[in-house]
């Protein structure tokens, strides 16, 4: 080839090339969204939708220069329908990112679909322990904290500072609430507690009036676990059945979340929980994703609009660092990888080496703010890991939480 010919080609060759990254940025990002419309967990699938349409009206629906595309897919809360609607995102809508989906046992259920796809998934919610633990699964990161990681932290605060010696727990019967319920527990008698009691209610109970009539009358606390409306109708059914004014609840986050406290009355007042985040945060970040929030939706954000947004976050991130480029997945996956928020309003985050954040984990008291239910905080913990103070290589030979965590012979009958 002479070198006239050759000059020609390498131009027409870099001129191609140019196209083809201008084709590409001409072209929107397609972003697939996981959600729940319907069942037990529907209320939070609203919450966590809510969050990421806020976020995307924000930003014009633009990102790192380039259009943004929302595909949602609703899942039913159901494990095989999930697997079939992260297929049609993928192989059908040609989406490029999942944020989703909702619950554990969903997130379980695709991960063996997101390893073979190698589509990158940001989980704005589904807190499954081993996917960030003894499964790392190399696509997948997290906006949240695992299950157990707050609860770790109510575990000890529960023994040392509030001196409760005895608990029963009561919790959904899936993964979600196993692994809650383990992480309270582990700390809990660590710090010289003791859980003398489990029930463990479907998660599409209907009245938990049985339960509630099976509760130890000589414990100092109730740790409750539910996740979507649960907590509602427990919390109204344990006032109801006169033991609110005898033995007080603890819970997780999503038990008094602020999406759900709106629906909530008196029977909410004073129960403690842990979370990596509330409302009522005061930074300036949070003020404003309070406001807008309150503005668009009429209520105060939450674990799931807040677990969204942040997954949103993380997106943009990652985005910015590869200027767009989104369809070098292994580039976009390494800089997700990488993600170091300062914009988050619940304060610095930053993923760990398995792709779970480090979180502030606050302890929260339901009060009535300006006629208002709120989650008022009451002392943080800073930047707690997934492994809160155990060594991790230790934490990872064992075995992941369960139902059965501890030996069933440890508890009492």
């Amino acid at each position: 080839m002479t070198p006239r010919l050759l000059s020609h080609a390498l131009a027409v060759g870099l001129l191609a090339a140019g196209l083809s990254a201008a084709a590409h940025a001409a072209d929107p990002i397609r972003v697939g969204f996981l959600t729940i419309k319907s069942g037990a967990l529907a209320a939070g699938g609203k919450q966590m939708e809510d969050g990421l349409r806020l976020f995307l009206k924000e930003r014009n629906n633009m990102i790192a220069g380039r259009k943004v595309e929302l595909v949602v897919g609703d899942t039913g809360g159901q494990p095989a329908i999930t697997k079939t609607k992260a297929q049609e995102l993928v192989e059908k809508d040609k989406v490029q990112v999942i944020i989703g989906p909702l619950a554990a046992f969903e997130a379980l259920a695709i991960d063996d679909y997101i390893r073979k796809s190698e589509i990158p998934v940001i989980s704005p919610s589904a807190a499954a322990e081993d996917l960030t633990q003894r499964k790392p699964n190399p696509w997948f990161v997290r906006a949240v904290g695992t299950s157990a990681q707050p609860n770790h932290v109510l575990g000890e605060y529960a023994a040392k500072e509030l001196k409760y010696k005895r608990i029963a727990i009561i919790a959904d019967d899936f993964a979600f609430g196993h692994e809650v319920a383990a992480g309270f527990q582990r700390t809990f008698e660590e710090n010289g507690g003791k859980v003398v009691q489990k029930l463990w209610s479907p998660l599409n109970v209907a009245d938990y009036g049985t339960y509630i009539g099976q509760i130890k009358p000589n414990v100092d606390a109730v740790f409750a676990a539910f996740a979507g409306g649960n907590g509602i109708k427990f919390l109204k059914q344990y006032n109801e059945y006169g033991l609110k004014a005898r033995i007080p609840v603890i819970g997780a986050m999503t038990t008094v979340d602020e999406g759900i406290l709106k629906s909530m009355g008196d029977e909410a007042l004073g129960v403690i929980s842990s979370g990596w985040y509330a409302a009522s945060l005061p930074n300036a970040d949070n003020r404003k994703f309070v406001a807008s929030m309150n503005r668009d939706y009429q209520q105060d954000p939450g674990y799931y609009s807040m677990g969204a947004y942040g997954a949103a976050l993380m997106l943009e991130q990652a985005l910015k660092e590869v200027k767009g480029k989104i369809e070098d997945k292994a580039a976009f996956m390494a800089a997700l990888r990488k993600v170091q928020l300062s914009n988050d309003p619940r304060g610095k985050v930053s993923l760990d080496a398995l792709g779970n954040p480090l979180l502030d984990i606050h302890v929260r008291k339901v009060e009535r703010v300006n006629g208002k239910l709120s989650n008022s905080v009451i002392k943080t913990y800073p930047a707690v890991s997934q492994f809160w103070t155990y060594n991790t290589k230790d934490f990872l030979a064992s075995p992941v939480y369960t139902r059965d965590y501890p030996p069933a012979n440890n508890i009492e009958r």
